[in-house]
C-alpha cells in the first residue's frame, strides 16, 4: 500500500504540523474513509477542525481537548470517539504529541455504534467507556510501531475487530446519499426523496442514524466544507464547479465560517493545519470515495 504525505514546513528543522493520509485496505472501503498519521511538533495546537464524519483517534499524549460549537468541552483521551459534527470544532493539544486514526463511513459509524449512532452527534468520549481496558493495549501497540506501515496494520486490523459489533447497514441508500452529496455543488432535499423513493420523514431518520444530520444540515455540511477544502488549496470556486453553490458572497462567508472555522480570505492563507488536511485529502483522489478526497 502506497502513502500519501501532506505537511507543512515552518522555515527550518521539523514543520510545526506532519500528516500522512492512507486509504483502507479494500475490505473495509465502506467503512473507513483514510487512515491518517500526525504529528504536532509545535507547544500548542489551537486550531478549528472543520465539520466532519466521526473519528477513531490514538493520542500518545493526550493533553486538550475538544470544543464544540454548542459550548460543550470534551478532554482528550489515549482513544477517542469524536461523532459526527454539524459545525467546526476547537481542537486543542497543549504539547507536542503523535496521533493515529481514520475517519469513518456511515456504514462504519453505524457498525461501532449500533443504535446509538445518532446519539454522539457534536460530541466526543472516551474509546474505553465502550469497548474497556483492552482499548489500551491497541495504543501501546500504535506507540511502539516504528512505521507507518506497522501502524497501518495495526490500524486495519483494529477496525475489523471494533467495525463488525453491529448492524449491517443498508449500503444502497448510503451510496445513494453519497452521491446526492458528490453529484450537485448545492445538494436539493426534494431529489434525494425523489431517488430513495420514501417519505421525507423515512430519509430524515435514516440520515440522522447514519450520518448524524438531517439530509438539510447534511448538504449545507458538504457544500460548505468542499469549497472551503477548494479555497484552501488554492482553486477557484468557479473552476471547481462550486461558484453558483452560494446565494451572494455573504452567503458563502457566513457558510464556510460555520462549517470550516475559517472566513473564505483566511482559506486563501491556511495554517499548516488545513493546508496539511485539504491537499492531503485530495491526494487520496481515485483511491478512495469523492466524498472524501474532495472535501
Amino acid at each position: 500500500m502506497s502513502e500519501q504525505i501532506a505537511s507543512s514546513g515552518d522555515g527550518g528543522g521539523r514543520p510545526p504540523f506532519e500528516l500522512e493520509y492512507h486509504p483502507p485496505d479494500p475490505d473495509l472501503a465502506e467503512l473507513v474513509s483514510s487512515f491518517y498519521i500526525a504529528r504536532i511538533n509545535m507547544p500548542r495546537f489551537d486550531e478549528f477542525e472543520r465539520a466532519d464524519r466521526p473519528q477513531f483517534r490514538f493520542m500518545e499524549i493526550p493533553d486538550g481537548g475538544y470544543v464544540f460549537s454548542d459550548g460543550h468541552e470534551a478532554p482528550a483521551c489515549r482513544a477517542n470517539i469524536v461523532g459526527p459534527t454539524s459545525s467546526r470544532v476547537r481542537a486543542i493539544c497543549n504539547q507536542p504529541t503523535g496521533l493515529f486514526g481514520f475517519g469513518m463511513l456511515p456504514a462504519g459509524w453505524a457498525a461501532l455504534m449500533g443504535e446509538h449512532a445518532e446519539k454522539l452527534t457534536d460530541r466526543a468520549i472516551d474509546a474505553v467507556d465502550l469497548f474497556g481496558p483492552w482499548i489500551e493495549d491497541v495504543a501501546a501497540a500504535l506507540d511502539k510501531a516504528e512505521s507507518a506501515q506497522e501502524k497501518l496494520i495495526i490500524g486495519n486490523n483494529f477496525v475489523r475487530e471494533v467495525l463488525t459489533r453491529h448492524e449491517h447497514a443498508p449500503m444502497w441508500f448510503i451510496r445513494t446519499v453519497d452521491n446526492w452529496l458528490t453529484s450537485s455543488a448545492s445538494p436539493q432535499v426534494a431529489d434525494l426523496v425523489d431517488t430513495t423513493g420514501m417519505s421525507i420523514r423515512s430519509v430524515e431518520r435514516m440520515t440522522k442514524h447514519y450520518y448524524g444530520l438531517s439530509p438539510r444540515m447534511l448538504a449545507r455540511k458538504y457544500r460548505a466544507v468542499r469549497a472551503a477544502a477548494a479555497l484552501a488549496r488554492g482553486e477557484n470556486l468557479d473552476t471547481a464547479a462550486l461558484g453558483d453553490a452560494f446565494y451572494d458572497q455573504s452567503h458563502l462567508i457566513r457558510e464556510v465560517k460555520r462549517f470550516a472555522g475559517a472566513t473564505p480570505g483566511q482559506l486563501g492563507k491556511p495554517s499548516s493545519y488545513t493546508e496539511a488536511t485539504t491537499k492531503g485529502r485530495k491526494q487520496l483522489a481515485g483511491r478512495v470515495s469523492p466524498i472524501v478526497s474532495e472535501t
